[in-house]
């Protein structure tokens, strides 16, 4: 990113704004993907794909640069032809001699010297711009490196000779004047500058400083070197931490809303996620709370499926622990559970993330141990290919056979973090891989293991929507695995996983591995239904007003439920899904609700009657894992309500991980937040705990007095 030696080419056209597209690739004319083609003078940039191809909007006259680290930037004005295809030149000088030496490295940062870069120019006059846009030109090549790594609103802060300046100030200061420039990653940067530091910072220094600003710039060089800085001690490391906002549900009526509908949801991160905060002793953000996730974390004991159909459908109906005036549903699906002799054969990618970000311990070290677990239950039949993604996205290991066991770990020890995080590209290169050895009638997977910080290329959780719901049409499924923190993106995994046909599992350490990738194997990777609807209907003269406890990210219109062109999510083997329904019976009066209005054309007809035993009907949707139609199940739920202490072990429990999750939420629909009574119906239903996790939950609450 240092080379400001302009390789021009052109090409002429007479209209306004139109589509750009074109191939960059090496001199060995091999595609470069991840490259960033960006309009110079604006913020306009796009990414290259895993086939080096682009495509950019621009006008005549307009002027692209072409960036990658470790090549000389490129340039060509838009003139003629709608088809550039660029030729990039490895950099003549080292990585280490690269300006922006990157956020995602984890050693010391050298301040690089410009003497190389001013003698290059000098050696080749006809390169050298004037003086006011070599300078502006240059600096906005920093600032622009700092833009792809974090977004173009989160600018790193420009230090020169030890003190802050604007990037207005930096452009009135002659570039000749510059002697180094340097590039502090986000850990090292929160160190020294604290939370402003969270988007990296540029230090520049000039050749010749004041003895005030020399001192400035050794006391900032020392706080830099120091080692005993404890980034994980740091109070503000969470909020570099992202999660999607979303309202709670509220109470609804079944007379304005006669219907309810949304996807399963078998993930279970955010359970994992808050113990983690739970357990450092840390402020669980709400966001982070997805109320779902943590009942579908425990597995209960509902009996298997006895017909053709996938799962079994169970209903409970009983008190509302936080509120007695109000009833609490509860629908129970228990997904059939396949030996695993019948399971089809595998044919997995692992996607794996070694950018600079995942260096910590508990990222690319735990990520590796994890998906040895992984390994440890692959057949002979199974293959596994391993994809990772830094800068750029490349093959460690193809197709290799499941009992081939020693060389795909072999392939995951030699892994090691470095870079900027190109997730888009890893991702078109492991669908493409996926693609290529698809198993017709088995089960095809991609398994993203990363911290989510992508930030090369299509970063926005809009263009992973996009591109997720894409290669989703292919037929491959997508198990995302979440590790770290500090920077961690839980909202990009959670689009991934909602929009990609998959899972999601967070790992804060071995045992969550463990229990994911062995334990929960069958569940977690093989899929036995997909695109799981549920849609209920309440009898409105027995149901006030209802409400779902959480699946908020994942309610659907009612005309969505079938539409089979709507995706949802998908049941594993052995797999449980629990959603509970907060019911205001008729006649409660309730804080919650207002008054209910008497509208002419929505009263039930004259033979209500006939339901008057029935609470709801409800309706599930689901596909065959390779399947394209939709098949329906309907089940009538009777109003027929029995005290909480006669309810089962399963509703005590799941109702007290629901009730934990609101706390924690501070929901203003719950009037008892007692972590006492949390706690003694969670320990009223503890059965069927052998690996004790409800135990543990148990303990978290506790903890949260």
């Amino acid at each position: 990113m240092v080379s400001k030696e302009k390789n021009s080419i052109t090409s002429t056209y007479n209209t306004t704004t139109r589509s750009i597209s074109g191939i960059v690739t090496d001199e060995n004319n091999i595609p470069i993907p991840g490259a960033n083609v960006m309009i110079k003078g604006t913020k306009q940039v796009v990414a290259t794909d895993f086939d080096g191809k682009f495509n950019i909007k621009a006008e005549k006259g307009d002027e692209l640069v072409f960036l990658f680290i470790g090549y000389d930037n490129k340039y060509a004005t838009v003139e003629k032809s709608d088809i550039l295809n660029i030729k990039m030149r490895s950099s003549t000088q080292t990585l280490n001699e690269i300006v922006v030496v990157g956020y995602g490295t984890s050693k010391k940062k050298t301040a690089v010297p410009l003497a190389k870069q001013k003698n290059k120019e000098k050696s080749n006059p006809n390169s050298k711009r004037n003086t006011t846009e070599n300078n502006i030109g240059f600096i906005d090549e920093i600032i622009q490196a700092g833009e792809k790594e974090f977004g173009i609103n989160n600018k790193p802060l420009l230090y020169l000779n030890g003190y802050e300046i604007s990037k207005k100030k930096l452009n009135t200061i002659d570039f000749n004047e510059f002697e180094t420039i340097e590039v502090i990653k986000t850990n090292d940067a929160l160190k020294t500058f604290g939370n402003k530091g969270k988007n990296g910072v540029i230090m520049i220094t000039s050749k010749n400083p004041t003895d005030n600003e020399q001192k400035k710039i050794e006391k900032l060089e020392d706080k830099l070197d120091e080692k005993n800085a404890d980034y994980d001690d740091l109070d503000f490391k969470e909020d570099l931490e992202d999660y999607t906002s979303f309202i709670e549900n509220q109470f609804e009526s079944p007379k304005a809303t006669p219907l309810s509908t949304f996807s399963i949801d078998v993930d279970n991160a955010s359970y994992t996620n808050i113990r983690r905060f739970i357990n450092d002793g840390q402020t669980v953000p709400k966001d982070a709370v997805r109320v779902e996730e943590m009942m579908n974390f425990f597995k209960y004991k509902y009996p298997q499926p006895q017909n053709q159909h996938p799962f079994s459908i169970n209903t409970e109906y009983n008190n509302c622990p936080w509120n007695p005036n109000h009833q609490l549903l509860k629908i129970g699906l228990q997904g059939k559970n396949i030996p695993t002799d019948n399971l089809p054969a595998s044919n997995f990618v692992f996607l794996i993330d070694v950018s600079g970000s995942m260096s910590d311990a508990n990222k690319l070290p735990l990520l590796k141990q994890s998906m040895k677990i992984l390994v440890n239950e692959l057949r002979k039949k199974d293959k596994v290919a391993i994809v990772v993604y830094a800068g750029a996205a490349g093959m460690v290991l193809p197709p290799t056979a499941g009992d081939q066991k020693q060389t795909i770990i072999d392939a995951l020890e030699k892994l090691n973090a470095g870079g900027s995080t190109a997730g888009g590209a890893g991702i078109e290169l492991a669908y493409k891989l996926a693609e290529e050895n698809f198993i017709k009638g088995g089960n095809n997977r991609v398994i993203l293991a990363t911290d989510g910080d992508f930030n090369v290329g299509a970063t926005s959780n809009t263009d992973m929507q996009t591109l997720i719901e894409q290669k989703r049409k292919s037929g491959v499924f997508l198990t995302c695995l979440g590790y770290g923190m500090g920077n961690y993106k839980d909202s990009k995994m959670e689009t991934l996983s909602d929009k990609g046909n998959g899972n999601y599992a967070y790992i804060d350490n071995i045992q969550e591995a463990n229990r994911f990738l062995g334990k929960e194997f069958k569940g977690s990777m093989f899929a036995i239904a997909k695109d799981v609807k549920i849609q209920i209907e309440f009898n409105p003269k027995q149901v006030q007003a209802y409400r779902l406890i959480g699946y908020e990210n994942r309610k659907l219109r009612p005309e969505d439920f079938t539409n089979d062109a709507i995706d949802a999510g998908e049941l594993g083997s052995g797999h449980t899904v629990t959603a509970l329904y907060e019911v205001i019976p008729t006649g409660v009066k309730s804080e919650f609700i207002n008054n209910q209005l008497d509208l002419k054309y929505t009263k039930t007809s004259s033979n209500e009657s006939d339901y008057s035993d029935e609470l709801a009907t409800i309706k599930f949707r689901y596909k065959k894992p390779d399947g394209n139609k939709s098949i329906e199940m309907v089940k009538v739920i009777e109003n027929k309500s029995i005290p909480l202490k006669n309810s089962s072990d399963d509703f005590k429990f799941s109702a007290a991980v629901a009730w934990f999750g609101l706390k924690l939420r501070d929901s203003n629909l719950v009037p008892n937040k007692s972590s006492e009574d949390i706690k003694k119906l969670a320990k009223e239903g503890l059965s069927n705990d052998e690996d004790g996790y409800k135990a543990e939950f148990i303990r978290l609450v506790e903890t949260m007095k």
